[in-house]
């Protein structure tokens, strides 16, 4: 899944940037340059929404951009793709628990027959219905 987050980039007079990400209360990160600063920014991001949904937190809703405020002239902002779960693949925690669950059987064998992989997939729907329910509150 991926999320759209809006960011600041400020520059800084020793020619690197600071960035902060307004809607995750205390994301901010700093690169040497421009592109240090959104690799830096992507890995704040997505180490934040991890640790909420490790930590069982909401989640806050991405503001439009269009909302976002510069809080100095040396600055702007733009938008920050974030792909949460190629990160929790990498980052994420180990430890897995074994669900049983029933399905159709004409699910099960359609599902086989195209190779998915059942894990997967219920994670990727979990952690979808998560971010929608909790972006409703």
């Amino acid at each position: 899944m991926k999320l759209v987050y809006p960011a600041n980039f400020y520059y800084e007079e020793d020619e690197g940037y600071s960035v902060e990400v307004p809607d995750l209360l205390g994301c901010v990160t700093q690169g040497d340059n421009l592109e240090e600063a959104m690799e830096m920014a992507q890995d704040a991001a997505l180490g934040w929404i991890l640790t909420a949904i490790e930590d069982e937190e909401e989640i806050p809703a991405p503001s439009q951009i269009e909302e976002i405020k510069l809080e100095e002239k040396n600055g702007f902002k733009t938008l920050l793709l974030l792909d949460i779960d190629q990160y929790t693949e990498k980052y994420g925690t180990k430890k897995s628990v074994k669900k049983t669950l029933t399905i159709p059987e004409w699910l099960n064998k359609r599902a086989e027959k195209i190779g998915i992989n059942f894990s997967q997939a219920l994670q990727e729907t979990l952690l979808n219905k998560i971010v929608k329910t909790d972006r409703k509150k």
